[in-house]
């Protein structure tokens, strides 16, 4: 009797993975075959791919001040939605936890942005 409540649970999983099974399976019967030099080059976001040696070159701080920016806001997204389904319950401490929170990514994101990590150049 328990059991019958995670049927449709069960069966969107099993539905989930037919559908995925059958795109790998039927993607390369059914796909376009026209391939050239540039399809088969690594995508580098329209850069041209550059040969580096195997120990890898110097990366620019530009990478990690993007990868940095994307931390910051995917965790301010992570505790941001908790807090707004549960924000009748917690009252003026979470509201007053979360102004805290909100500071400190506000601060994180002014530090980013003088640093430079939103002039896309």
């Amino acid at each position: 009797m328990m059991l019958s409540n995670y049927v449709p649970l069960v069966g969107l999983f099993v539905l989930a993975a037919g559908f995925a099974l059958f795109s790998v399976t039927a993607a390369p019967f059914i796909g376009p075959r026209r391939y050239n030099s540039a399809k088969v080059q690594a995508y580098e976001c329209g850069i041209e791919p550059v040969d580096q040696p195997l120990t890898g070159g110097r990366i620019p701080v530009k990478y990690f001040l993007t990868a940095m920016l994307f931390i910051v806001f995917d965790i301010e997204i992570v505790f941001l939605y908790p807090w707004a389904v549960a924000n009748d319950a917690l009252g003026l401490w979470g509201l007053t936890a979360m102004a805290v929170f909100i500071g400190t990514v506000f601060i994180a994101f002014v530090y980013e942005w003088r640093r430079g990590g939103l002039e896309w150049d």
